[in-house]
C-alpha cells in the first residue's frame, strides 16, 4: 500500500487542517529545585553563624589584631617573607626547569644525577635541610674554589660568614623548591602531544627553539595550575626558617605574642597576611592561565589591557585584496616561490623496532621534481619509509641522500661520520613534512606557525617572512585566517595551513604522510586540490595516500609496499590497469 502526502501551501511548523496559534500570551514558570534552595539556605546560615561567632566573641582580640596588623615589626618580617618567597620561587623555578629538562635527556648519566638529586631533596624534610645548612660551617670550615690536585685557589671564605642564616634560609628553599618544580615542569613536558616534537624537529628548528619556543608554552597549561600551588606552598614554608632565628613573618609574630601573652591575636595577624598572599598570588595565577591558553579556546576573553598592548605590535604589511583573489585562483601554479625539486635516493635502509622489521633493504630512487605515491596496506611501512627520508626515524642500516647530500651523515671520502642533531636538523629544513593529525602549533597563530622556521631555521628577516606568509595563505585561501588560532580552524584549513607552514621554507622535498586520513569526507577535496597544485611547481612530492583516485590522477610514479618490501614501482596507468605482482592486484581489487 502507497501512501501519499501534499504538504503544499502548508507553513512549515503547522499540521494539514490545523490553524496557526499564537504563543506570546504564554507564561514560562522556571522549574524548582527545592534541594539546591534548601542548600543554599544551609550555606548561608553557617557562613553567618561563623561570621557572628568570630566578630562578636571579645577573646579573639579584634583590636589587638587591629594594633599589630600595620605594626613597623610585621610590617619587617612580612617584607623578609615575601622576598624569601620570590627569590626562592625564581631560583627554584630556573633550576627545576633545568633538572626537569635534565631527566627527559638523552644521557643516561645526565638524567640519573638529576633523579638522584630530585630523590633525595624531595626525602629530606625542609626543617632539616634548613638546620644542616645553617650548621654547614661544622662539617666545612671554609668554601674553597680552585683547580684540583693543584695549589691554585681561586676563592676561600669561612662557610660561617658566607652562609648567614638569610642566605641558608634562602639555599635552603630553593633547593627543596627546586626538587619539586622539577617534577611538575617535567610532568608538563610528557603532557605535550608528541606529534609536537615532531612537527618542530621536522621544520629543523634548534633544539633550544623547540623546547622554549613550542613544548614549554604548552606545556604551561600543565606545569601552572601544580605549580602555583608548590608556590603557595613555598610562601606558607617560609615560616620553617624560625629554627634559624630568621625574623621573617611568623617568627616576628611568636616573639611578639611570647612578650604581651596575646596569642590568637598576634597568629590572626600572621593568618590574615598569608590569607592576602595567597589572595594575590591565586590573582595572578588565573591572569597567568590564561595568558597560556593561547589558542585552547574557541572564543578566549581578552586579557586586562590587552587591547593597549595590541596597540604596539608591528602591523601587518597591507595585501592587495585582488592579488590574494588573484593568488588564490591560481594556486600555486604560477607561483615563484619555490626551488627546484631535490632527487631522493634510498639506498639499502632496512628499519626494525624491536623484533618487528618495519623496513626491510628497500631501494628506491626518485627524480628531482617527480611526484611518487606510496600504497600498501596498514603496516607495511610506508609512513615508516616516509620518517626516513628527513631523518626523523633513525635506520638501521642504509642512507638516504637529497641531490647527492646524504641525511644525517657526512661525507668524507669513503666514510660516512654520523651528523649531530643540531647539524641534522639545519639538513632536515629542505625536506618539509605534511603530517597526518596536521600537528600545527595550537598556541601559536597562523601567521606564527608560517614564519617561526622561516626567521628560526633559515635566517629571513620577519617582514620577508611576513610577507611569503600571506602570499601562501592567499594561494591556499586562508588570507583570511592569518591571525586566528589552529583550534579556531576546520579540519581541511588546518591540514592547509600545514601546507603552507612546510612550504614557507622552501624545501626541495615535501613529504605528505596521509593528509587527508584524518579529515571529514567534505574536506578531502580542498587539500588534494592544493596538493594538485603543487604538483606543477617542480617541487619532489612523496605522498602516502590511501586516495586511489587521486594517486592515479596526480602521481608520475606509484610504488607499492608490503611487509617493509617494495613489491612494485611503475606509472599509474602500468600499476592500475596491468599490476604484474599478485599482491598490487589483490590489494587494487579490494579498494578500486
Amino acid at each position: 500500500m502507497a501512501l501519499t502526502t501534499d504538504f503544499v501551501g502548508i507553513e512549515p511548523g503547522t499540521r494539514s487542517g490545523e490553524a496557526r496559534q499564537d504563543y506570546s500570551r504564554y507564561r514560562i514558570v522556571p522549574a524548582r529545585h527545592p534541594g539546591r534552595t534548601a542548600g543554599t539556605i544551609f550555606a548561608a546560615v553557617v557562613i553567618a553563624a561563623v561570621l557572628y561567632s568570630t566578630f562578636t566573641n571579645p577573646r579573639w582580640g579584634w583590636g589587638v589584631f587591629a594594633e599589630w596588623f600595620f605594626a613597623e615589626p610585621v610590617l619587617v618580617g612580612l617584607g623578609r617573607t615575601l622576598l624569601l618567597t620570590a627569590l626562592a620561587a625564581i631560583s627554584g623555578s630556573i633550576f627545576g626547569t633545568a633538572l626537569a629538562l635534565a631527566r627527559v635527556s638523552k644521557s643516561p648519566l645526565l638524567a640519573g644525577l638529576s633523579w638522584g638529586y630530585i630523590w633525595l631533596l624531595r626525602s629530606i624534610p625542609v626543617i632539616v635541610l634548613l638546620l644542616v645548612l645553617n650548621n654547614l660551617g661544622y662539617l666545612y670550615e671554609t668554601i674553597t674554589i680552585g683547580i684540583p690536585f693543584t695549589d691554585r685557589v681561586f676563592l676561600n671564605y669561612p662557610t660561617v660568614q658566607l652562609l648567614t642564616p638569610f642566605a641558608a634560609a634562602f639555599l635552603g628553599l630553593t633547593l627543596n623548591q627546586s626538587a619539586f618544580f622539577a617534577e611538575i615542569v617535567r610532568g608538563g613536558i610528557l603532557s605535550v602531544d608528541h606529534g609536537q616534537h615532531e612537527a618542530a624537529a621536522a621544520l629543523g628548528l634548534p633544539r633550544h627553539r623547540q623546547v622554549f619556543r613550542i613544548v614549554l608554552p604548552q606545556a604551561m597549561r600543565s606545569i601552572l595550575p601544580t605549580g602555583f600551588n608548590d608556590l603557595i606552598g613555598l610562601a606558607k614554608s617560609t615560616s620553617m626558617v624560625y629554627v634559624l632565628a630568621l625574623p621573617e613573618l611568623f617568627y616576628t609574630v611568636q616573639v611578639i605574642y611570647r612578650r604581651n601573652l596575646e596569642v590568637i591575636p598576634l597568629l590572626m595577624v600572621a593568618t590574615v597576611w598569608y590569607l592576602v598572599i595567597m589572595t594575590v598570588l591565586s590573582i595572578a595565577q588565573h591572569y597567568i592561565e590564561r595568558y597560556f591558553s593561547k589558542g585552547a579556546l574557541r572564543n578566549p576573553k581578552p586579557l586586562p589591557f590587552q587591547a593597549f598592548f595590541d596597540g604596539f605590535r608591528r602591523p601587518l604589511p597591507a595585501v592587495e585584496p585582488v592579488a590574494a583573489d588573484i593568488a588564490f585562483k591560481h594556486g600555486f601554479r604560477d607561483a615563484a616561490v619555490f626551488r627546484s625539486g631535490g632527487a631522493v635516493r634510498i639506498h639499502g635502509i632496512s628499519k626494525s623496532f624491536g623484533a618487528l622489521k618495519v623496513l626491510d633493504n628497500v631501494e628506491l630512487n626518485l627524480p628531482a621534481g617527480s611526484v611518487t605515491a606510496i600504497l600498501g596496506p596498514s603496516g607495511s611501512g610506508k609512513s615508516t619509509l616516509l620518517r626516513t627520508i628527513n631523518h626523523l626515524e633513525r635506520v638501521d642500516s642504509g642512507f638516504i641522500s637529497v641531490d647527492g647530500e646524504f641525511v644525517g651523515y657526512a661525507q668524507k671520502g669513503d666514510t660516512l661520520f654520523e651528523l649531530k642533531e643540531k647539524d641534522v636538523l639545519k639538513r632536515r629544513a629542505d625536506i618539509g613534512m605534511v603530517f597526518q593529525n596536521f600537528n600545527l602549533f595550537p598556541h601559536l597563530t597562523v601567521l606564527e606557525n608560517l614564519i617561526e622556521a622561516p626567521i628560526q631555521v633559515r635566517g629571513t628577516n620577519r617582514d620577508e617572512a611576513v610577507r611569503l606568509s600571506q602570499e601562501l595563505l592567499a594561494r591556499v585561501g586562508l588570507s583570511d585566517k592569518i591571525n586566528a588560532y589552529p583550534r579556531q580552524l576546520s579540519g581541511g584549513q588546518q591540514q592547509r595551513v600545514a601546507i603552507a607552514r612546510a612550504l614557507a621554507l622552501r624545501p626541495k622535498v615535501l613529504l605528505f604522510d596521509e593528509p587527508t586520513s584524518a579529515l571529514d569526507p567534505e574536506l578531502v577535496g580542498e587539500v588534494l586540490d592544493v596538493i594538485k597544485d603543487l604538483a606543477r611547481t617542480g617541487t619532489t612530492l612523496v605522498i602516502v595516500t590511501h586516495e586511489i583516485g587521486f594517486a592515479r590522477e596526480v602521481a608520475d610514479t606509484v610504488v607499492f609496499m608490503e611487509g617493509g618490501h617494495i613489491l612494485e614501482i611503475g606509472a599509474p596507468a602500468l600499476i592500475f590497469n596491468e599490476a604484474r605482482h599478485p599482491r598490487t592486484r589483490e590489494f587494487l581489487a579490494k579498494v578500486l
